[in-house]
């Protein structure tokens, strides 16, 4: 459906994403301008409307680039000969991180649309959410070595405390992050307090 965007020259296609990825995580879906993006990118408001139908249609284009970018990259580096529930869990944090060092625009922008209340895109936004959720519960799964667990305890109750918990504490760290004066995680303070929840269910679950 963009393969006509793909074929612009490369440098107007990076002028384009990042002028929108710019507008877009400093003044929300609704705030934002597609006049100021089209200044910041040097190019006609003509031309973005040719490769992309509407504001709306850009922004949900660009939320889905931006999270195959991550997703790629952050499944590239998971270590997925480690069997260690735990282990692989706080390994994907770090590489959360590292990825947040690596792609600070993108990272600023998705969590920017991860708090979007605008009607127009809120309700798609979060059921996008939802599915890449889903798919990276079941991956993270794979090839984990269960004996590990203690054997008086429902593995699949057990994932789900688990994975709930860390559903919640994301939740949560977007909501402080939303009504702090940065509108950003503190990816830092998060982790430490991830890895507290970490040596909890490590002494409530392993043998």
């Amino acid at each position: 459906m963009f393969s006509k965007f793909f074929n612009l020259e490369k440098g107007k296609q990076d002028r384009i994403i990042n002028a929108a990825l710019k507008e877009f995580a400093q003044k929300g879906y609704e705030r934002s301008s597609t006049n100021e993006i089209v200044k910041e990118a040097g190019i006609s408001k003509g031309l973005l409307f040719h490769y992309f139908q509407n504001k709306k249609q850009l922004y949900v284009w660009l939320y889905d680039y931006c999270i195959d970018i991550l997703v790629q990259e952050f499944f590239g580096e998971i270590d997925f000969t480690e069997t260690d529930f735990f282990v692989r869990v706080r390994q994907a944090v770090l590489i959360k991180m590292e990825l947040l060092n690596q792609y600070p625009h993108i990272f600023r922008f998705v969590e920017s649309a991860y708090m979007e209340d605008a009607n127009e895109v809120k309700a798609e936004l979060q059921q996008k959410k939802k599915e890449l959720t889903e798919i990276h519960r079941s991956k993270i799964f794979e090839g984990i070595d269960t004996s590990r667990f203690r054997d008086d305890i429902d593995l699949q109750k057990t994932f789900k405390i688990i994975m709930w918990t860390f559903e919640q504490f994301g939740e949560e760290e977007l909501q402080k992050a939303k009504q702090s004066s940065a509108h950003e995680i503190d990816y830092e303070q998060s982790f430490i307090a991830a890895n507290e929840y970490f040596e909890i269910f490590v002494k409530c679950f392993y043998k």
